[in-house]
């Protein structure tokens, strides 16, 4: 076990931010959080990291709870903020030695960790030089410097372009298959990040856990939506006789948008049904349902067009 989070609660004033959280992380997971702004995601990874304290219940990582020993706790977890700060005036290699400095590790590690994450290319040049995409890899290095166990990343790909999101999605990849199986827990507002990167889904909303699943179970669920397009109008009376049918709607022309209250492929039966009421099917197609309508539903948020 890497992580146990039991029942924790924050607390501005009279303003609950986390409400009686609770979940465990196992060593080797590259777990997703998310949920929208103002869920919690930020205060949850805080308080993880020992920048904030929780109102009630504990945290446990490897072992030792927060309350027990925070600085032996922090020093097993690399954490890179929402906002990555840096010290731009510094030379890379000169930030990553003060870093090392800091977490009394052997400086010999800089060069590894240099070479892991890509930035040997960048590693002579001052940081207020670099990307962004390359200042995130400075973030991650430093996180990594003392090899942590666990990786806390809050929004670790906020503000890239295509190109550098997919390189740091890359990197964090690799850093969760390394052979030490690093626990990675990470923040995010992307969901094609989430189904790239993650073997789990943790959501939040308002403060409170709505879904903590593997990603392939969060996928699969009782509805099935089914689109036809006949050749002909065929009436609502008439396609309430389907079995398993829990709703339809026009979507266009003759074409409908059916969802069925099961697992069973519904696609033989709707063709069978259309041959039946003497019509042809111009299109039948099954629809899943991706992470973003799914945490849509959880949030009770809705899409924007």
């Amino acid at each position: 076990m890497s992580i146990s989070v039991e029942a924790i609660s924050k607390f501005y004033g009279e303003q609950k931010a986390l409400d009686s959280v609770s979940f465990k992380l196992n060593k080797g997971e590259i777990v997703g959080f998310l949920g929208p702004n103002g869920a919690g995601k930020s205060t949850l990874m805080k308080i993880l990291t020992g920048y904030l304290s929780a109102s009630e219940g504990k945290a446990i990582v490897n072992g030792i709870s927060l309350e027990e020993d925070l600085h032996k706790i922090q020093q097993q977890i690399g954490y890179l903020p929402e906002h990555n700060p840096l010290y731009t005036e510094m030379y890379v290699r000169e930030y990553l030695n003060f870093n090392a400095k800091v977490y009394k590790t052997d400086t010999s590690r800089i060069e590894e960790v240099i070479e892991l994450t890509g930035l040997k290319p960048e590693a002579n040049k001052k940081i207020e030089q670099l990307s962004k995409g390359y200042r995130q890899r400075v973030g991650l290095t430093t996180a990594l410097l003392h090899d942590p166990q666990v990786l806390i990343l809050d929004e670790p790909t906020t503000g890239l372009d295509p190109n550098q999101l997919v390189e740091i999605r890359n990197l964090i990849k690799n850093i969760g298959k390394e052979k030490s199986g690093k626990t990675i827990f990470l923040s995010t507002h992307i969901m094609q990040e989430v189904e790239a990167l993650c073997d789990r889904v943790i959501i939040i909303n308002k403060g409170k856990v709505v879904a903590d699943k593997k990603l392939e179970e969060l996928r699969q669920n009782n509805e099935q939506v089914i689109l036809v397009e006949f050749d002909y109008r065929i009436e609502q009376i008439a396609l309430n006789r389907l079995p398993n049918l829990v709703n339809s709607k026009n979507v266009g022309g003759f074409a409908y948008e059916l969802t069925f209250n099961t697992q069973k492929d519904m696609r033989p039966v709707v063709f069978d049904f259309a041959h039946d009421n003497g019509l042809k099917t111009l299109q039948l197609n099954q629809k899943t349902k991706n992470l973003e309508s799914l945490f849509a539903e959880l949030t009770k948020a809705t899409i924007a067009p």
